[in-house]
């Protein structure tokens, strides 16, 4: 797997984390060449974040790691989805439909 890190200016590319079972997705976040290879040695994910500016393990404070299954790179090489299963809590169906039904409706573009 080759992830062309140079496209954005700050080296990042954007990551999709989907839940290895239910497929739900599960976040968006963003890596570094660096947090890249942390997850793929370690098996766990690791983002660069953008506001603590350094990489971040899911789970690190809490206890609520992602564990990698499967890793797939897009085909411009720019774009990375990760399979995992979610350790300890996270977002469920039923709390994923009391957020929507508090968001807006019109997704429109006006």
């Amino acid at each position: 797997m080759k992830i062309d890190f140079q496209k954005d200016k700050n080296g990042l590319v954007p990551v999709i984390i989907q839940n290895n079972r239910t497929l739900q997705v599960l976040m968006l976040g963003y890596m570094n060449e660096k947090a890249f290879l942390k997850t793929q040695k370690e098996r766990r994910v690791t983002f660069f974040s953008r506001s603590k500016n350094r990489l971040w393990t899911k789970g690190e404070e809490s206890g609520n790691f992602l564990n990698v299954n499967e890793i797939q790179i897009d085909c411009d090489n720019d774009t990375v989805l990760i399979k995992a299963t979610p350790i300890g809590p996270h977002v469920t169906p039923v709390q994923h439909l009391v957020l929507a039904k508090k968001q807006p409706r019109d997704l429109s573009m006006n």
